[in-house]
């Protein structure tokens, strides 16, 4: 079961730094039936060994999380046997942003991110891998002029009111007034809320490397960012953008959709 005691560091960093309740969840599913040369297998008794270890592990994570949560902080907990990207996208419904780690390849152990993104309704911070605390001192805001960016900007504005440095940025081809008007527009925006902001055009075509190449050069330690998909039958299928960052796992990624 995907479920790392960093995850839950982070989340109470999060909640001591914005005097926030939280929030633990855990959820891992019994895999369905299987056929295999000797027919079907995880049936009746199986199922039921499966799931008994399932709730022995939850409850040995129930017990992690209630150590390591301080008094200081008003928490609870949630748990079940089911698909982990359904409970959090029900639990969704009680929190203002979701913080989790990177997705993983076992749909019944581990969440699906794009699903997450693009079907909650809240915005998800995913964390990086390889970060240790969540700081979001030098913020980089992907700036697309649609509906979904926009909302990325106002769900994030308590994090880029606590930032150091909040850099705006566009990715385009040619850069016309209209582009550098939207820019300013956001970073006017930025100011009513008493954050300052500078605006960058970068010039190229759209693209996930390119966005994070120019993350890295500002030092940026998260990407905020709309998340953009198109409905298919059974997932979402992302535009490349989107793809990359829920690929990339160097860095913060605050998606809002």
């Amino acid at each position: 079961m995907s479920y790392k005691s960093i995850i839950v560091n982070r989340g109470i960093e999060l909640a001591e730094r914005f005097e926030a309740h939280l929030i633990g969840l855990a959820a891992a599913d019994v895999p369905p039936l299987v056929a295999t040369g000797q027919g079907m297998v995880y049936e009746g008794e199986v199922i039921q060994i499966e799931r008994t270890e399932i709730e022995k592990r939850l409850a040995e994570l129930r017990a992690e999380f209630e150590n390591l949560v301080p008094a200081s902080i008003t928490s609870e907990w949630g748990q079940a046997v089911c698909s982990p990207t359904r409970f959090l996208s029900v639990f969704a419904r009680a929190a203002d942003l979701i913080v989790t780690g990177e997705s993983g390849d076992n749909v019944f152990r581990a969440v699906d991110l794009g699903s997450l993104a693009l079907g909650i309704g809240r915005p998800v911070l995913v964390t990086g891998n390889n970060v240790e605390h969540v700081r979001a001192k030098t913020v980089l805001v992907a700036w697309k002029d649609t509906r979904e960016a926009r909302r990325a900007v106002a769900d994030a504005l308590p994090f880029l009111a606590k930032a150091n440095e909040v850099v705006v940025a566009t990715i385009a081809a040619k850069g016309d007034d209209s582009i550098r008007d939207s820019l300013d527009d956001v970073a006017a925006h930025l100011k009513h809320h008493g954050i300052r902001a500078r605006t960058e055009l970068v010039a190229g075509e759209v693209d996930g490397e390119q966005l994070l190449t120019f993350a890295r050069s500002i030092h940026a330690d998260m990407i905020v960012s709309g998340a953009y998909g198109h409905s298919r039958l059974r997932e979402w299928a992302f535009g490349g953008v989107t793809r990359t960052l829920i690929e990339e796992s160097s860095i913060n990624r605050f998606l809002s959709y």
